[in-house]
């Protein structure tokens, strides 16, 4: 059987390092008492991270291969800002779904993976807290790098938070107006990558928004499944994420269509020179494309047909196993590109 019908995961009442990996792999927090850094993994949902380190990376790295000068310490300072970032952007949409009242006993985000709040693991003012203090050091970093660079840092860091507190907390309420996910594509490709690069470099040529979108479209597919898989709960609470608005059937192929945007543009953008043409290393992922491909022509199952401790989330973990094998690659394709030129 393929990793994907039946995934290794990693022991939930194992060692210590056991532990953290069983809630990087499924957001779940392991069995029996947790300990801080479990806890800390958990609360910030620390394994969909490396979403946000595959921009800020091709950021970095896009700026060699075109040949800009790099001043790596900021470029270091920047991906940290984005890890922050993104932390603090799952502790408040948990906080303001809870809030709004989206977020209940039987809401699939208290059904995949325990609601910090609901499951006991924090207070709802100790959620409050933790998520004022990500941000306090999302902003000094912020600070620093508007110190060192100017004004457009700070424009590309507000115009990130505005999007992502507006994804779920009123008055914009973006994902229930369905406009989540194309925030997520502005979020995780220009404004990301944009911003590190211009953090790096101190410059950003237009290439660098073109070069962001094949990622950001793919990063957004996990959304899309998400909400594929939402789609009845989010409909009864008047939700209109995109799904809800397409229909299941209408969602699934666009989502297959964001899939094919992926490989394309990054054909397109190899032949231009916008990418590296080692960056065709993505299409190394392709032995899991045909059976995401299938899942995605068929509506979800009553029952997951494999274990799956993220249950009643079927459509999304498959496109983040696509997603986070290709953005893997496309790493290393432009690490080599940088290294080699091609």
């Amino acid at each position: 059987m393929s990793d994907l019908e039946s995934p290794r995961l990693p022991k939930s009442d194992g060692g210590l390092v056991q532990r953290w990996l069983w809630v990087l792999a499924t957001t779940n927090p392991p069995e029996g008492e947790m300990d801080p850094v479990s806890r800390w993994l958990f609360l910030t949902r620390a394994g969909v991270i490396p979403m946000t380190l595959v921009s800020a990376l091709s950021a970095g790295l896009l700026a060699v291969f075109y040949d800009d000068p790099v001043d790596w310490a900021l470029f270091a300072l920047s991906t940290l800002g984005l890890v922050l970032a993104h932390m603090a952007n799952n502790l408040m949409n948990d906080l303001f779904d809870l809030q709004v009242g989206t977020d209940q006993e039987d809401y699939p985000r208290n059904l995949y993976s325990p609601h910090p709040v609901l499951s006991g693991a924090i207070s709802k003012r100790g959620l409050m807290i933790t998520a004022l203090v990500v941000n306090v050091l999302g902003l000094i970093v912020m600070l620093i790098l508007v110190a060192a660079r100017g004004w457009p840092i700070a424009a590309f860091a507000l115009a990130g938070f505005v999007l992502s507190v507006g994804y779920t907390a009123p008055p914009l309420r973006l994902k229930k107006h369905g406009l989540g996910e194309v925030t997520v594509i502005a979020v995780w490709g220009p404004l990301m990558m944009g911003g590190t690069y211009y953090a790096a470099t101190g410059s950003i040529p237009w290439q660098v928004y073109v070069a962001s979108l094949p990622y950001a479209i793919l990063s957004t597919t996990v959304l899309m499944g998400k909400h594929i898989d939402k789609l009845a709960w989010d409909e009864r609470d008047g939700t209109r994420t995109l799904p809800v608005v397409l229909g299941e059937e209408r969602a699934r192929l666009a989502t297959k269509g964001m899939f094919v945007a992926f490989y394309g543009l990054t054909v397109v953008l190899v032949a231009v020179r916008i990418f590296p043409a080692a960056a065709l290393l993505v299409f190394a992922s392709f032995p899991l494309f045909p059976r995401v491909w299938e899942a995605y022509g068929h509506p979800k199952p009553v029952q997951s047909p494999v274990p799956n401790p993220v249950w009643p989330l079927w459509f999304a973990p498959l496109a983040f196993l696509l997603t986070r094998r290709a953005g893997g690659l496309l790493v290393l394709g432009l690490i080599i590109g940088a290294l080699l030129g091609w």
